[in-house]
């Protein structure tokens, strides 16, 4: 399969200032410069002062524009589901993968000889439940690497200040519908990395290995799942059990496509928010060595105005 990515579309932003005409507004007299007239005096000790808070980096105040998280902050949380959620979901098709080829070994087998109800029994349940788990956690991974791929979209264009080259529209349907996945879904990620990496908007994206190999295995899993599909409605003993080959080896290329689904969008997201917020720890002041001693406190003079 040779990729064909989308060259990336430089959409630089356009601000327009508009200034007021020359003696539309009379000049601002000047203020008298103020001098200093010493330290402010109380008449009673203040009670007010700084609060009683450890340093905390970043300060975010809730309830303020501070606390709204950042794009790239969004990012990060959102990768941080998406790659738990893959994972899993790679542990459970690989679990699928294995119960598969299991029931088809003991197909092969009652061939010649007669098979434990016990053994046939937790063979299905276990095949049933793994592949319902899959393939609800898949479409749970699906969702989650979509919103992280739109979030990821936004965050790396403002940082480089352009234009994304998709629409949202044109990324949800170039992942989701049939056929046109198969070329556009590597298209797009290829545009991401190549934003991603500061490149030059004009420079044509080109995949890395990860990249490419991704494709592939998505390639692979939507050819495999046509298959399986079709097989499906044929009939005979044998086109059953090719069923359930082709549909072991579906799960195997599910669990490889988890796997590297993670891979990239850890790495997508370490280029594009190198800083991780897990790895900061608080600063705190244990203890002081080599500072010089205080000067002694001396008393206020009976006179002296606060």
């Amino acid at each position: 399969m040779h990729p064909t990515p989308r060259p990336y579309r430089a959409r630089p932003r356009v601000r327009w200032v508009a200034s007021p005409p020359p003696g539309a507004f009379r000049p601002r007299p000047s203020r008298p410069v103020e001098h200093y007239g010493g330290p402010p005096s109380y008449p009673v000790p203040p009670r007010w002062g700084f609060p009683h808070l450890t340093w905390r980096v970043p300060t975010a105040v809730p309830g303020t524009p501070s606390g709204y998280p950042s794009p790239v902050e969004r990012v990060r949380v959102l990768h941080r589901n998406a790659v738990t959620v893959l994972w899993f979901l790679a542990g459970l098709a690989a679990v699928a993968a294995g119960a598969e080829f299991w029931r088809y070994a003991l197909l092969a087998m009652s061939r010649t000889t007669a098979l434990n109800a016990a053994t046939v029994g937790f063979s299905d349940a276990l095949e049933i439940i793994a592949s319902l788990l899959t393939v609800v956690f898949g479409l749970i991974g699906i969702g989650s690497a979509l919103w992280w791929l739109v979030v990821a979209r936004g965050a790396a264009a403002d940082a480089a200040g352009q234009e994304p080259a998709r629409s949202t529209g044109e990324i949800v349907a170039g992942v989701l519908v049939p056929g046109v996945n198969l070329v556009m879904a590597g298209s797009i990620l290829a545009e991401l990395e190549h934003l991603v990496l500061g490149r030059a908007p004009a420079r044509r994206p080109r995949p890395s290995r990860l990249v490419l190999a991704w494709w592939a295995a998505w390639a692979v899993n939507q050819v495999l799942m046509l298959l399986v599909i079709g097989w499906r409605f044929k009939d005979g003993v044998q086109a059953m059990a090719d069923a359930v080959l082709l549909t072991g080896l579906l799960n195997t290329s599910a669990a490889v496509l988890a796997g590297l689904t993670a891979v990239l969008v850890y790495r997508l997201t370490t280029l594009l928010a190198p800083v991780r917020t897990d790895r900061l720890r608080p600063l705190q002041v244990r203890s002081v060595k080599g500072a010089p001693e205080p000067e002694p406190h001396t008393a206020r003079p009976a006179g002296a105005a606060r």
